[in-house]
């Protein structure tokens, strides 16, 4: 029987965890909404590397329905529960986003319980974390926490932030199973197909020549190697019980720093890479013909850090270098023929 299961096996974070975990001898199940997406499924970790044959099985289940859950979770000692709606643009209404990010964690916690999971562990965000607030010199940590009320908050940080709240109030209700939660900033590095994160679209678009100039913005960056790694330690380390993790590579970098270390290190692909940088004025003029600038617009000019230092320090966590992960990422694009034709 599998002893893991991973929820969400199709995306980004999702794919790596189970390349790392069939990697450390484990056996697999994993969530897809339509068990049509095995073939996928299999073509992505393939590309990484792995061809798990008997090893991964796959189960249907969908964070809006409770169909399929009990049956997902049934034998496994763990859970990965990483499967949570990222959309790249600004739903109409923020409960599309909410409701399947809160009701669904709470899905997968009462079949873990049902079942007598030993631990599950959480996929948040630091937007969990670090919005709805005032800015601040110190850099953010596990302590912090997003004011889902605050201003500028966007329908995906508030459905982060509700989620994983959710999570935290039922095991302390119910009294299991236990609870680790991996909080995240903006994941990068190597894509095995179509179907990445949000946060890679912006080397996409960077690489592409897609942006016109670049917004006065700070990103944390990660590589989702090291994210799925922190995964691992997390689902097993002692210390890891009822903690909280940030998963970010080193300080947040502008956006211009970004377009910087791309152009650096990737020579002639990235030629067409931005280097002027937009005033905060400009920015706001073109968010009046395109809701996709518009949301940005509370996030000019403020300045976030967050600090890696109690995963490295539980954990024994050690994750690449910020310019490794955005270099990986680009290379990934330009192998699998994800950026434009010149």
């Amino acid at each position: 029987m599998p002893n893991v299961l991973v929820t969400g096996g199709s995306g980004f974070i999702g794919s790596h965890t189970i390349l790392q975990l069939l990697a450390a001898g484990h056996e697999v199940r994993t969530t897809v909404r339509n068990l049509a997406r095995e073939n996928e499924v299999r073509a992505l970790l393939k590309e990484g590397g792995a061809e798990p044959g008997a090893r991964l099985t796959f189960a249907a289940a969908d964070l809006e329905k409770d169909d399929g859950w009990d049956a997902a979770v049934a034998g496994c000692e763990f859970v990965q529960h990483i499967a949570s709606p990222f959309p790249a643009g600004v739903p109409t209404d923020e409960n599309d986003l909410i409701r399947p990010a809160r009701e669904g964690a709470l899905r997968v916690l009462r079949a873990a319980k049902n079942a007598g999971v030993k631990r599950v562990v959480l996929t948040s965000s630091f937007a969990a974390v670090g919005y709805g607030q005032p800015s601040q010199d110190e850099p953010f940590d596990e302590t912090n926490w997003t004011n889902a009320d605050g201003e500028g908050v966007s329908p995906y940080v508030k459905s982060k932030t509700l989620a994983e709240r959710a999570a935290w109030d039922f095991v302390a209700k119910e009294g299991g199973p236990e609870l680790s939660v991996v909080n995240p900033v903006g994941v990068f590095g190597p894509v095995l197909g179509r179907d990445y994160s949000t946060s890679i679209l912006l080397v996409q678009r960077l690489m592409d020549g897609a942006m016109p100039g670049l917004p006065q913005m700070m990103f944390g960056v990660v590589d989702v190697r090291d994210v799925a790694d922190l995964h691992l330690r997390a689902m097993t380390h002692p210390a890891a019980k009822r903690e909280r993790f940030l998963a970010v590579s080193g300080d947040f970098m502008s956006i211009a720093e970004i377009a910087e270390a791309l152009r650096g290190r990737m020579g002639e692909a990235a030629r067409r890479v931005p280097t002027r940088v937009f005033p905060n004025w400009l920015v706001k003029l073109g968010s009046m013909r395109d809701p996709a600038v518009k949301q940005i617009i509370p996030e000019l000019g403020k300045t976030r850090n967050a600090t890696n230092e109690k995963a490295r320090r539980l954990l024994g966590w050690s994750p690449r270098s910020r310019e490794d992960a955005l270099v990986a990422t680009a290379e990934s694009l330009v192998r699998l023929k994800l950026l434009k034709a010149a």
